[in-house]
Order: structure tokens, then sequence, then C-alpha cells
């Protein structure tokens, strides 16, 4: 748990419930390692200041929330708020000034900034590292002081915006909302990375000595936690951990799926996107999905999300559905079923015939899923329970024709749109998560009617969470047997034991996997 300073912040958020089925919530409060230095002191507000680039001040305000507070790296919506929460407003309280708000091509760059400073973290701070005259500095660096440089270096280094413009905006805002001592600072080593940039002479970690050395030059170099990186070559090899990095740190596209439950279909989305001039791409896995790079601001703007005509769900979660397969007339439970995503597209291919069940411990995610099922004309097939799965069985006597357990799980599969996640796990994570895994499976099993389907998934690429967990629980279940998913999804992401399997690399989606069981009459 990261302790910080004393000194009272109005920038931090406040402090969620964690999920209390595990540690593994979505508002991991584990982050990088307490630094010296504290942030600064609260000061009287002064007026707008228009001197100020906004997207600099709101990114480096936002990657304070997300490393201290435990934000979410997610998209900003109009003017400025994001996780529904008011932007300017932390960012009126942190720096002590406000800022004119953001337009659109302001969001755009927030989101790069934000999203691309996360991936990058270890790298650019091996750079500023590098740049510092003394260890000590960069220890003991302000935590604002350090984000402003992070967004100057990844300016300068990875999207090679023109140094000027990048020296003198990030020096004016370290003076304004620190001290004139703190510009100087900034100026002097963004001057230095130009300079080593122009002559091709930035430092870089050498690939070299043990497997140790080279996992560890390897993390530098791709801006990935070391144990994360030694687990990759492990199992997929050295190139494939090369990829599947390079992969992550590449720019997220999105899939939107069309709510055919409320009677929009893809090809009305089509004319919309097209009416946004929002570029897109058919899924050519499914018929409902639809890939868009950029115009997510367009998107959330013109108000399809809100309105319930379509939802943001990548392809890869898409295709866990098709392995469940929901049929009209059928009961089906979703056993971890918060934020919801497989719930409202489970119950949009009932057709208004059967029922889903939707369960989970997190009372108030449990509620936004019910919102969102009533806002999509899906609230006559969908059920919420607020419980622990653990211990649901022993007081309902109900099964199921289907059950699906998403289970929480390291989310290795979805780091390039979760940037922050990366940072948020720790090796031990893994053996704590397999075991809550278990447990739920054990649990999920026992709701299934006899002859029925229990459908196992994670967004997780690692072997111990998917296929090692399902082969421990059919040793401890000998009624359930592999159903293979041949009949359900594309060959392409079918593995030899029968299950789902999509690979970033290979498939350019989200890491999924899915196991189809059956239990006998």
């Amino acid at each position: 748990m990261l302790h910080l300073p004393s000194i009272q912040v109005c920038c931090l958020t406040e402090k969620k419930p964690k999920d209390s089925r595990s540690k593994f919530g979505e508002s991991n409060s584990r982050t990088a390692p307490h630094r010296k230095g504290s942030f600064h002191q609260e000061r009287k507000t002064q007026n707008v200041n228009l001197e100020i680039s906004p997207h600099r001040a709101v990114s480096a305000v936002r990657l304070m929330r997300i490393e201290f507070g435990g934000a979410f790296a997610d998209l900003l919506n109009e003017k400025g708020k994001g996780s529904g929460d008011n932007e300017m407003g932390y960012v009126e309280r942190t720096l002590g000034f406000c800022t004119r708000d953001l337009d659109d091509r302001d969001l755009r760059l927030v989101t790069d900034i934000v999203g691309g400073t996360i991936r990058w973290r270890k790298y650019l701070d091996y750079l500023i590292l590098s740049l510092c005259h003394d260890p000590n500095t960069f220890s003991r660096m302000e935590p604002l002081l350090l984000q402003i440089l992070r967004i100057g270096f990844y300016e300068i280094v990875k999207l090679e915006v023109p140094s000027y413009a990048v020296v003198d905006e990030n020096v004016q805002l370290a003076k304004i909302s620190l001290r004139p001592g703190a510009g100087n600072m900034v100026n002097g080593i963004l001057r230095k990375l130009v300079l080593l940039k122009e002559t091709n002479s930035l430092p870089s970690p050498q690939v070299e000595g043990d497997d140790r050395a080279q996992a560890r030059a390897l993390a530098t170099l791709h801006s990935h936690p070391v144990w994360m990186v030694r687990r990759w070559i492990k199992h997929l090899g050295r190139e494939e951990a090369i990829k599947l990095m390079m992969w992550n740190n590449s720019d997220p596209s999105f899939s939107l799926r069309a709510n055919r439950g409320k009677g929009y279909t893809r090809s009305k989305l089509v004319s919309r996107l097209e009416t946004l001039k929002v570029p897109y791409e058919l899924s050519p896995h499914l018929d409902d999905f639809i890939r868009i790079s950029t115009g997510m601001q367009s998107v959330i703007q013109d108000g399809l999300l809100k309105e319930g005509l379509c939802s943001v769900q990548d392809e890869s979660a898409g295709l866990v559905v098709f392995v469940v397969d929901p049929q009209p007339g059928e009961t089906i439970l979703d056993c971890c079923a918060a934020p919801g995503g497989k719930t409202l597209f489970m119950a949009a291919c009932l057709n208004g015939q059967g029922m889903v069940t939707a369960i989970d411990i997190n009372k108030g995610r449990l509620r936004i899923l019910k919102e969102t099922a009533k806002l999509q004309q899906l609230d006559n097939v969908i059920t919420t329970v607020h419980t622990d799965l653990r211990t649901f069985p022993e007081d309902n006597c109900v099964t199921y024709d289907k059950v699906l357990l998403d289970a929480p799980c390291s989310g290795l599969g979805v780091l390039s749109k979760r940037a922050d996640l990366r940072w948020n796990r720790m090796s031990e994570d893994m053996e704590e998560l397999k075991s809550l895994q278990d447990e739920l499976l054990d649990a999920a099993s026992m709701l299934v009617k006899p002859g029925g389907v229990l459908v196992y998934s994670t967004c997780s690429i690692d072997p111990e969470e998917n296929e090692e967990r399902v082969a421990a629980f059919l040793l401890r279940h000998r009624e359930y047997s592999i159903d293979s998913a041949e009949r359900y999804i594309s060959p392409e992401f079918l593995t030899e034991e029968g299950y789902y399997f999509c690979s970033p690399v290979k498939n350019s989606l989200d890491g999924a996997f899915a196991a189809r069981l059956i239990r006998g009459n």
C-alpha cells in the first residue's frame, strides 16, 4: 500500500471500497514506490491562466491521480470530466489556478499523453535518471515535477512534438504550478534531452549478460515490469515476448457493439459513424461489431453510448459470449458480472425470451449494470443479485442451463487498453489470483444443471490462469468434461485442447481465454 505524504492534497480521489472477494479490484492501490518530497501545499485559487497549455495541465494532474489516487487512465468526456469527476476542479485545486476548458483537440491530446506516458513510464524514468546529475535528484523529486518531466520526455521522444514548444510550455507549467526553480530544472533537463535526441545519443540499456540482466534491459526498453518480462520469456520465448510488449505499447483501437436489444443494427451504427466522419472497419468475426481507431470522443459526444445504442466492447470479449452460445428461452447465470458487458450481450442474444441472472459482490457496479440494462431495454431479461459467488450456492437451490464465470484475473491480456494495469500488478498476485479462481470455479460448478454448460473465461494470456486452472478443476470435478469450442468460433482462435484463446500478437485483439465445459447427466 502506498503511503502518501501527510500534507493535505485536494487532487486525490476519494478511496473507493474494494471488491471484498479479493484485493484485485479495478482500483488496485499498488502503484510506484513512494518518493521523497511532497505534493505542493494548497494555495489560494487564482484566475484562469491562459498562459498554461490546458491539455498539459490536465495531463499532469490526471497522471498524479492515477499514480497516487487509484484513478483510471480512461477517456475523458466533454469539458474535461472523467470517471464521473470534474477534472478541471482537480486541476484548480492541485495547481492553484484554472485553465480554459478543453476543446476536442485538447481532449485527444490528454488521452494520447496520459496513456502514452503511463505505458512508457519505466523507460521515461530511465532517461530522466540518466540526465540527472545526482541519482538522489530523481529519487527525491516532487511528484508533480516528475509528472511534468515525464510528459515532456514522452512528447519529445515518442510523439516527436516540436522541442521548442515542449520545453517552453512544460517550463511554464512547472514555474507557475510549483516555483521558478522547478521551471529552471525542467528547462535544463529537457534541453539536455533535445540535444541528445538531435545527435542520436539517447542513453539505452544494453541487452546483454545473463537471463536476468537481459530481462531487466528489455523491461526498461519496452517499459514493462521485470517480472512480467521474465514470465513471458519463459512461456512465449524472447521474440514473442518482445512482440507482445510492442503490442501493449501501441495505440489501442476500440470496438463498438450495436445494441440489437434496442433494435439498433450494425448498419444503423455505420450510418451514424459516417455522419460523424469517424473512420471504421467492420469486424470480420462478429456481426454486431465495428472497429474504430480514432473518433471515440465524437462517439461519446454524439450520445451513442449515453442513449444505449451501442457499447464499447472488445471483440475478444464478444467471442467469449459466442462460446457460451446463449439461445432464446435459456436460463443463464453470469457469476462475476459487473460491469456487465458480457451480461448485456448475452441478454441481447435471447431476443426477449429467457433470463440472464447477473451476480456480483460489488453493489455499486451491479447498480450501474442494472441502469445500463434499462437504458438498453434489456431489463426484462436481466436480473441482478448482490452476493458473493463463493457462498451463493449455499443459499440458492436453483441451477441454470448455462453458467459463465468470467473470473477476476491479472488482466495481462488487456495491457494495451489498460496502460496503468502493468504497474498495479506484482508477481505475488498471481498465486493469490489462482487460488481465488479455483474457489470461484468450484462454486460456479454447483450451479449448472445436469447436461448444462459451464464457461470459464479470463482476459489473461497466462497459462497458469487459463489452461492450468481448467486442468486442476477437471481433476477435482470428474462430472465435467471439455466441450470443444470449434462449433462456436473461427479455427484461428481454437487451441489443440478445444479452448478459445485470443492472442494480442496473433489476432490483434485483446487477450482472452474461455473453456466450455459440460456437466454430465
